[in-house]
């Protein structure tokens, strides 16, 4: 039986694209073989990652001075890739500080260059995000890194911070493909694809042509910008099902009209849920209600040792992984593209009759 699936990462994946992948599984195009085991350099495989290639860009409208990448070592890596691609040796980067991944990554930089945190939002206890007027860039800095959705903590930018001629670098590992982006306001984005574009494995970096090339001496292959590009992201043996996966995918959310679809129908499930919890006096959202995630709803419940309860009954529902980081505790649904809105309403559903026999 499936089971709505409402895992921050790996996430729950359309049923249609599983369904392909399935039927598909031992004979991929006639070849006879899984796509897991043909070449990389066969003329089907490179086919299928141009065409992924292809529908990102065109999903995402992405500008043709910028350089689309398949990578591995997922956002982690890229915290440390970013500050080696975009930043010399003794160079200051400006961060933004909203939570547990701003910090991991602000961390990383730390190692490869002076980190300069422009806002932190420590003192809300990272329930709220900076005004746009203090999000700005210091002069000197090589870049201005943010997070537009803090996967834990369920905190999201309401908007994107104007950093003039400074390369915005954004982790949009929880937002990517969920609604339409001005790529052009960005220097370099980067997405971890285990939320919205597939299974664990593979890393998205959109990077802007004039940023390719500064990579310092010590930067390792596989993360230097240009030399992944111009191998056109197979300088090495690339996450092949991943990327077969994922241009699935993108031919999924084309079928749906899109990221405007996508967004409409993102932004309806979210309005949905919170107005769910608000309306409650049993659970409650401890973000700012101008900083809530789109993709990711932490809540409360009134009385903390009801937890396990909730959790247990909610999985005997066909609800599952509702369980908040373990470093914040409590409850969180992420809900990405591939969570139908069914999936939501069956979570409000159970949130009403669990506050009926426990409130």
């Amino acid at each position: 039986m499936r089971v709505y699936n409402f895992s921050a990462g790996p996430a729950m994946l359309p049923l249609e694209v599983l369904e392909q992948a399935a039927a598909e599984m031992t004979d991929w195009q006639g070849s006879g073989m899984s796509v897991m085991e043909v070449s990389h350099r066969g003329k089907q495989f490179i086919a299928a990652a141009e065409e992924a290639e292809s529908l990102m860009r065109e999903l995402l409208a992405v500008p043709d001075d910028y350089r689309v990448l398949f990578l591995q070592g997922g956002a982690t890596g890229e915290f440390a890739a970013v500050p080696m691609n975009l930043a010399g040796e003794g160079d200051t980067v400006d961060y933004v500080n909203t939570g547990s991944w701003s910090k991991r990554a602000i961390g990383e930089a730390k190692r490869y260059a002076t980190v300069n945190v422009v806002a932190d939002e420590k003192s809300s206890n990272y329930t709220t995000t900076p005004s746009p007027e203090s999000v700005r860039p210091k002069e000197g800095a090589a870049y201005l890194h943010y997070t537009p959705n803090e996967t834990i903590g369920g905190v999201e930018f309401g908007y994107v911070p104007d950093t003039g001629d400074v390369p915005l670098v954004a982790d949009m590992s929880s937002t990517v493909l969920s609604r339409p982006i001005e790529v052009s306001r960005f220097g370099l984005i980067y997405a971890g694809a285990q939320k919205n574009m597939g299974p664990a494995g593979l890393c998205l970096v959109v990077v802007r042509d004039d940023l390719i090339g500064r990579a310092r001496p010590s930067t390792p292959s596989v993360w230097d910008y240009a030399a992944m590009a111009k191998a056109g992201s197979m300088l090495n043996t690339p996450p092949t099902f991943g990327i077969y996966l994922l241009g699935l995918i993108l031919r999924w959310l084309k079928g749906r009209g899109g990221l405007v679809a996508m967004g409409e129908i993102n932004r309806a499930k979210a309005e949905r849920l919170y107005a769910a919890i608000d309306r409650s006096g049993f659970y409650s959202n401890p973000v700012n209600p101008d900083a809530r995630s789109w993709m990711n709803v932490p809540f409360i419940l009134a009385d903390g040792r009801l937890d396990e309860t909730f959790l247990a009954e909610a999985q005997a529902a066909g609800l599952t992984n509702l369980a908040g980081h373990r470093s914040v505790g409590g409850m969180r649904a992420s809900i990405y593209n591939a969570m139908p809105i069914e999936g939501v309403d069956a979570l409000i559903d159970f949130l009403k009759e669990f506050e009926r026999r426990n409130g």
